[in-house]
C-alpha cells in the first residue's frame, strides 16, 4: 500500500478550506470533506488524491473498445480504471465504479502498471472505465513512465477539466476519446451536473495540441435523442475537422435512468445524416448488426477496415491510406 498522495491543482482558501482547481466545479472543500468527485479530500489543510493508484478494474482490451478506431487499429492496450467521477449522469453505464465510493480497489504503482503493459505486449496504457480526470496526478506520473519505455497513453474522458491541468495531460497523453454527452447546456447543468462550454473547450484544446482525438456520444432516450441536437453535435465536430471520428452509441437502461433503449432506426438516421458532414461516423452497442462499424474511405467509398465486434480486418488499408485511391484515412498506426 502506498503512502497518501498529496494532490496538485489546489490552493488554500479561508477557514482551513481548500479550493480545488482540477475541474470546473472548483470545489471549496472543508477540512475532513471531499470534492464532488469523492477522490480529493481535505485533511488538515492538505488536499489528498485519495484514489492515487487505487484500481477497480484492469484488463487487456482491444483498442476499439475505448472506442478508438483510428489509433493503432487491431492492437491491444492495458486498460485501467479507479472509482469516482466529477459528473452525475443518471444513465451512467459504469455507475458501479464511477458513482459507488465503496467499489473495491487494489493498489498499483505507476511502475507496476508499466511493467504489466510491457509484459503483456501492450501498445501502452489506457486510462478508462471511470473518469480519469479525477486521478490526473496518477495518469501523469504513469504516462511519463510509460512514455520513457516507448509506450503510448490513451485517455477516455468526459472532458470536464480546467485548462491548466488539461495542458499538463496533453504533455504526456497521446490519444483521447472525449464523451460529448449533449449539446444542451441545461442538460449538462441540471442532469449531468456539469457545463457544456467546458467540454467543448477541452475538445478544441486537445485538437489544437495535435493529439489524436475521437468523440463519442451516447444517444439517450428522452435526454438528447433529437435530430436537431445531434445535428448540433456533428456540425460542431465538423467545424473543428471533418476527419475527427464520431462514435454514436446505443444507450440501455441503467443506474437511475430507465427509459427504453435508444431506437436503432433513429441511431442509424443520425449515422446517415452525420456522414454527410463527417468522414468517419461509427455506431456502437447495437446488437445483431455490424452496420456503421467499418471504416469507409471518404475518397472512393471502398471499405478500408472491416470490423465484426472487436475483430478488425484491414481490407483496403495500407500505411494509414486507402489501397484503392491513396486517400489519407487519418489513421495512426
Amino acid at each position: 500500500m502506498a503512502e497518501r498522495y498529496t494532490a496538485q491543482f489546489y490552493e488554500a482558501a479561508t477557514d482551513n478550506r481548500l479550493r480545488c482547481h482540477l475541474c470546473p466545479h472548483n470545489c471549496l472543500i472543508a477540512d475532513g470533506k471531499s470534492g464532488i468527485c469523492g477522490a480529493r479530500k481535505n485533511s488538515g489543510g492538505v488536499l489528498y488524491a485519495e484514489t492515487y493508484g487505487m484500481i477497480t478494474a484492469i484488463a487487456m482490451d482491444p483498442i476499439e473498445k475505448k472506442p478508438l478506431y483510428h489509433y493503432y487499429p487491431g492492437s491491444r492496450i492495458l486498460s485501467i480504471g479507479s472509482r469516482g467521477c466529477n459528473l452525475r449522469c443518471p444513465f451512467c453505464q459504469n455507475w458501479h465504479i464511477s458513482q459507488d465510493d465503496r467499489a473495491s480497489t487494489s493498489y498499483y504503482s505507476p511502475e507496476d502498471i508499466v511493467t504489466l503493459a510491457l509484459k503483456n505486449d501492450s501498445i501502452g496504457v489506457a486510462y478508462t472505465y471511470n473518469e480519469p480526470v479525477i486521478w490526473a496526478e496518477y495518469v501523469i506520473d504513469t504516462s511519463r513512465m510509460a512514455r520513457a519505455k516507448g509506450l503510448r497513453n490513451v485517455m477516455v474522458s468526459n472532458g470536464y477539466i480546467n485548462p491548466a491541468p488539461l495542458d499538463d495531460l496533453l504533455g504526456v497523453v497521446d490519444a483521447f476519446n472525449i464523451d460529448l454527452k449533449s449539446f444542451n447546456d441545461e442538460t449538462y447543468k441540471k442532469a449531468l451536473k456539469g457545463r457544456l462550454a467546458n467540454v467543448r473547450e477541452s475538445i478544441e484544446r486537445i485538437f489544437a495540441a495535435g493529439r489524436h482525438l475521437e468523440v463519442t456520444t451516447l444517444i439517450v432516450t428522452g435526454m438528447n435523442d433529437s435530430l436537431a441536437e445531434m445535428e448540433q453535435i456533428y456540425k460542431f465536430i465538423a467545424s473543428i475537422d471533418r476527419k475527427i471520428p464520431w462514435h454514436i452509441s446505443r444507450y440501455y437502461p441503467n443506474y437511475k435512468y430507465h427509459k427504453d433503449a435508444t431506437d436503432t432506426d433513429f441511431l442509424f438516421k443520425v449515422y446517415e445524416e452525420a456522414s454527410k458532414l463527417l468522414d468517419y461516423v461509427y455506431t456502437g452497442n447495437v446488437q445483431g448488426t455490424s452496420r456503421g462499424s467499418d471504416t469507409i474511405c471518404p475518397g472512393c467509398g471502398a471499405v478500408a477496415i472491416n470490423r465484426k465486434g472487436y475483430y478488425t480486418s484491414p481490407v483496403n488499408c495500407t500505411g494509414g491510406k486507402c489501397s484503392k485511391c491513396g486517400a489519407d484515412l487519418n489513421i495512426i498506426h
